[in-house]
């Protein structure tokens, strides 16, 4: 089964709140459990995306959709970057588990649409 796990970051004053201890325990998990997952071969993509400010927002405005530089989705937390792994819901719900309980953030787990349920 391929799952993807979005990892979800805060922005403005949520990281202005965190310590410098936190920041680097944050980076030295996720940095560990990418190493982790690729030495395992678990990993089948995974990519960081840029600050949602570089971002541009679709809207559908007077009966087009309208591209923008803004204003962006109004949120505390933003879509920060995603592994798409190999392996069960279990094993997703777990590696989630393990970032989250560093960073705070929340974390969501997805089975890819096109990979067919698990057979029980």
């Amino acid at each position: 089964m391929k799952y993807m796990i979005m990892m979800f970051g805060g922005l403005g004053a949520s990281l202005a709140d965190r310590s410098p201890e936190w920041i680097t325990e944050m980076q030295t998990t996720m940095m560990r459990m990418d190493r982790e997952l690729r030495e395992s071969g678990e990993v089948v993509d995974s990519r960081h995306l840029t600050d949602p400010t570089q971002a541009t927002t679709v809207r559908f405005t007077d009966g087009t959709p309208t591209p923008t530089d803004g204003p962006f989705a109004e949120i505390k937390e933003s879509l920060a970057g995603y592994w798409i792994i190999e392996a069960g819901h279990d094993r997703a719900v777990e590696i989630a588990s393990q970032v989250v309980a560093v960073t705070q953030y929340p974390m969501e787990v997805r089975r890819v649409m096109d990979e067919p349920p698990q057979q029980m």
